[in-house]
Parts: structure tokens; sequence; C-alpha cells
């Protein structure tokens, strides 16, 4: 099978699987039996025990100090930044909200290849960025005056925002260490050194949980998160950074939108306006302005 393709595919189903976890996790949230470093935590433990264990029947690799601290460095940034505040925004963020604002990741994955890989920033790209700025300053004022089955606070924005640059500079700058090892290697190091972060701060509310309290619905939930949100899309994601550039791998994000605001509304969890529809499609022309632009100048 062509390698760009598989590159293509993995990306495909690893950003449709983060589009349903979106309404998931934002149903999980509501029902406030699980803090999002609780969330991450558990993420982080299950997520990397299924690597370590799928480690023993592929090949071994060496992993000298200075990769593993570079590991560390993309755990922080593909890992525990991202999955945090991505947690913590579902709790105060409507579904459609947090996937428009997402979908600004391709722009910021652009410009860290820019700074780093030195590619050209044209007056286009920048009107592009504008226009997308612009769609989510209009999402922020919405927040704070909208009314409906979820409504979405600034910090919520903010917090959304921060996760799309973190996962930006993953895609980008981390790619050199990703290219040198295995799937499987590279995810059994990030997910150890993400649990070893996290639980020192949601060791309380591990050890104190009353579990048989929590409702099955939700441990179904988590298991979706967990094995498919975690697991199976941090499998897929390497595979697509290894076989196609990072802007086209951010650029399937552009499904999250469609999935979970689609799935949100069906459920009842969140409403379309119009004033939404139009900030939504501000950022969206200023990302399509973006990419145009960008691929007339390679």
């Amino acid at each position: 099978m062509n390698r760009q393709f598989i590159g293509h595919l993995a990306s495909f189903g690893a950003y449709a699987i983060f589009g349903l976890n979106i309404v998931f996790c934002k149903d999980i949230a509501n029902q406030g039996e699980l803090s999002p470093i609780f969330l991450f935590t558990l993420r982080a433990f299950c997520a990397g025990i299924l690597f370590w264990v799928l480690g023993i029947f592929t090949r071994k690799e060496n992993v000298p100090p200075a990769d593993l601290l570079r590991m560390a460095g993309a755990a922080l940034l593909g890992l525990v930044i991202p999955q945090m505040t991505f947690l913590t925004a579902i709790t105060m963020t409507a579904p459609i909200d947090l996937s428009v604002v997402q979908s600004m990741t391709p722009i910021m994955t652009m410009f860290v290849a820019a700074i780093f890989l030195k590619e050209p920033i044209t007056w286009k790209k920048a009107g592009g960025v504008a226009l997308s700025f612009a769609g989510v300053l209009w999402l922020i004022f919405q927040s704070t005056h909208a009314a409906g089955p979820v409504q979405t606070r600034p910090l919520g924005i903010i917090l959304t925002i921060t996760n799309a640059l973190c996962f930006a500079l993953y895609l980008g700058i981390c790619r050199p260490v990703i290219q040198r090892y295995s799937v499987v290697t590279l995810m059994k190091w990030m997910f150890l050194f993400s649990f070893v972060v996290s639980l020192p701060f949601s060791a309380g509310q591990v050890v104190a949980l009353d579990y048989a309290a929590v409702p099955a619905k939700v441990w179904w939930e988590v298991g979706y998160l967990v094995v498919f949100a975690t697991f199976v899309a941090y499998f897929l994601i390497p595979l697509g950074q290894q076989r196609i550039r990072p802007t086209l791998v951010s650029m399937y994000g552009y499904l999250q939108p469609i999935i979970a605001s689609a799935v949100g509304i069906a459920v009842g969890m969140d409403s379309l306006t119009w004033m939404k529809l139009l900030a939504a499609l501000a950022v969206f022309a200023g990302v399509a302005i973006v990419n145009r632009s960008r691929a007339r100048v390679q």
C-alpha cells in the first residue's frame, strides 16, 4: 500500500475519533464525577500499559538518554498540555465552539513550520490568520451573551487555543524524533512520562474516588476515551506524521467540527445559531486562504 495513502488514512482515522471524543468528553464533564486531571491520568496509565504490552511483541529499540529527553518534551507538547487544556475546556465550552477553535491548528502548524523550517509567510497568509482570529474573537464575544443548551465561557476558548497551539508545536518540531522510532516505542515512553507528570496532581482523587458510584454510562464513555481516543488515535497520529507533512496531518482536524457539531446538535448538547455559523465560516475561510497561499508558495 502506498506510504502516503497510509499516512492520509491514519490521519483521517485519528481525527474522526477525536471528533466523536469531543461529545463523549462533554457528557463525562456534565456528569461531574471525574475531574480533568483524573481523566488524563487514567488515559496516560491505561494507554501506557497497552503500548508497553504491545512493545513486548514488537522490535526492541534502544533509546539514548538525549532522545528520551526529546520524547519527554514531545509528551508535554503532544499529550500533557493539549489533553489537560482540552479536558478542562470541555467543561466550559460548547462542542461546536471548541471544535471550531481547534480548526486553527493547521494555521498554527504552518507558522511553526515557518519558524523552524524557514518557510515564507506571505500577505495572503497573514490575511487568512487575521480572518480566522477575528472569527475566534467573535466566538468569545458570543460566548458572553449567548444562551443555549451549553454556554461557552471565554476561558474555555483560551484553553482551546492553547490546546491547538501546543499540538501544532508537537506536529511541527517533534517530527525528527518521531521519525527515528516506531510508533510503539515512541508512545510507550511518551505516555509513561505523561503519567509520571500527572500522578502527583491526581493521586488524591485516584485514592478517594467512589468508583462504584460512577454511572455505568460514564465508564463506557471513559472506555472509548481510553481505548479509541487515546490508544488507537495516538497510534495513528505518528503513523501520519511519519508519512506526510505536519500541515497535512493537521488538515484532517477539519473533521472534528463536522463530527462534533453534528453529534452535539443531534443529542441536544449544542445549538447552531447564525452568529456561531458566521464565526465558524470566518475561521474556515481564513484557514482556506492560508492553505491556498501555502500551496502556491510550495
